[in-house]
């Protein structure tokens, strides 16, 4: 069957529910209130889940085999409509970033990352973000609001529709949290997504094929321990607190040995190990010193390192390291016996690397959800 899920937008009114901020079980309570016996109920559930989340198709005129009258229902109390895209940048290297337009007209970035038939796709769980990570262009904007889980979710579906990756061989082999925003910082509703992308009847996205990246929110690392389960991601980026602390001020809240304790339960609690992002920084945190500190610090837990050559953005105050810098840190923590791996910058000549993404929304009023 055709995908059609870009296609539907209904009126612009008030809708009971929005579908993509349903859970399975909250879609069959709320179909029930359709004066729907339960296991009708379950049924139609099942029948529009897969329609929406495994064959893309999002318009309700669409779902076949369902009564008209039922269709009618849901035309009326759910909304179905979709964020649209409002700029599509494809790097050379095939790398395709979104600009996404949000209903309330606020602005998000998506970026699809190939290797190979198959690639990854990083959403973004906030509009802005609160770190200010000195060489992060995300840093740079200020945090206007949480995302909905609805506004997480079509990032996906949107990409997916992109790509026509509706068929059996999928295209987003992983899904990484690593887009605008500290997902720890939106907890709920990251939580809530996640959910929906791992029904098995729907999306499918397995816990190891889902990353949710963090700066360091130490609370909310053992709260996702327990409750989110995925794999995880913590942006280290220094070995000491004084070097880390003068390109992430999140380390003055929450030190090295809390985050590394953090870590080392999150990794206990869930038998994988622990990604380590490390944006290599000339004459910043790219010297022997560093390497060394480093490879002290990875003996505390189970881990793995991935080095980050650096993405140059417009005022960014910092420099990569240079090849040979970086060729050296990399040796250093290979012959120390830790798993170490090399990232190679792609999306670079569209702002789409890690890093870059930024975009000029206007802050609104509106308390973030906690």
């Amino acid at each position: 069957m055709a995908h059609s899920s870009k296609a539907f937008k209904g009126d612009k009114k008030m809708y009971e529910q929005n579908f993509y901020n349903l859970e399975y079980n909250e879609l069959k309570k709320h179909l029930s209130e359709f004066n729907l016996s339960e296991k009708a109920a379950s049924m139609r559930a099942n029948q529009i889940w897969k329609f929406v989340y495994k064959k893309g198709v999002g318009n309700p005129d669409n779902f076949i085999n369902l009564p008209l009258e039922l269709i009618n229902k849901i035309k009326t109390k759910i909304d179905f409509n979709k964020i649209s895209i409002e700029e599509k940048k494809a790097s050379r290297d095939g790398t395709i970033k979104w600009l996404f337009k949000l209903n309330d007209g606020n602005l998000i970035e998506t970026v699809y990352i190939p290797f190979g038939k198959t690639g990854t796709l990083c959403v973004s769980s906030q509009v802005g973000c609160t770190l200010n990570c000195k060489f992060c262009h995300t840093g740079t904007q200020m945090i206007v609001k949480n995302l909905e889980t609805t506004e997480i979710i079509q990032q996906v579906l949107l990409a997916k529709d992109e790509l026509t990756d509706w068929s059996k061989e999928k295209k987003i082999r992983n899904i990484v949290y690593m887009g605008m925003g500290e997902p720890l910082y939106n907890f709920n509703n990251v939580k809530k997504s996640i959910e929906i992308l791992k029904n098995v009847d729907g999306l499918e996205f397995g816990p190891k094929r889902i990353t949710i990246s963090t700066a360091g929110i130490v609370p909310e690392i053992l709260s996702a321990s327990k409750e989110i389960k995925t794999c995880l991601a913590v942006s280290l980026h220094a070995p000491t607190d004084e070097i880390r602390e003068k390109i992430m001020p999140i380390n003055k809240k929450y030190k090295l040995k809390a985050l590394i304790d953090s870590c080392r339960k999150y990794a206990e609690m869930n038998k994988e190990k622990i990604f380590l992002e490390y944006v290599l920084l000339k004459d910043i945190n790219d010297t022997k010193y560093c390497a060394q500190k480093l490879i002290k610090l990875m003996g505390g837990f189970p881990c793995k390192l991935n080095l980050i050559e650096f993405n140059v953005w417009p005022g960014a105050g910092f420099e990569p390291s240079s090849k040979e810098k970086v060729s050296e840190f990399y040796n250093t923590i290979k012959e120390s016996g830790h798993v170490v791996t090399l990232r190679k910058s792609k999306g670079n000549d569209i702002l789409g690397a890690c890093g870059q993404l930024k975009t000029e929304s206007k802050k609104i009023s509106k308390k973030l959800d906690n």
